[in-house]
């Protein structure tokens, strides 16, 4: 595994995020040190730009929203997000988005 993403002791993945809250638009943006950068449409107010985070990598990830959890980071653009019951091919698309 890489740096921002990590096996957990009980087969869930952590990533580790880089969040740049009130984008032109939701994507990947590559990697940001040992962090994945995302950038979020959603503003960084009311906890919106978390809920879009976890709805985000959901949909990527082809899980449901109560199977992305965020760890740490709640107020902080640095956040650590696991995400439980993953497909081995959403986990090698998320990889690919290391990739520049």
């Amino acid at each position: 595994m890489s740096d921002w993403l990590r096996l957990a002791a009980d087969g869930s993945l952590v990533l580790s995020l880089h969040i740049q809250p009130g984008a032109k638009r939701t994507g990947f943006a590559g990697l940001h040190g040992e962090a994945m950068k995302i950038r979020l449409a959603a503003p960084p107010v009311d906890g919106k730009a978390n809920a879009a985070l976890c709805a985000f990598l959901a949909e990527f990830c082809g899980v449901a929203k109560s199977a992305v959890v965020l760890v740490s980071g709640e107020t902080s653009r640095t956040k650590r997000v696991r995400v439980v019951g993953m497909s081995p091919d959403a986990l090698a698309r998320l990889r690919l988005q290391a990739v520049p």
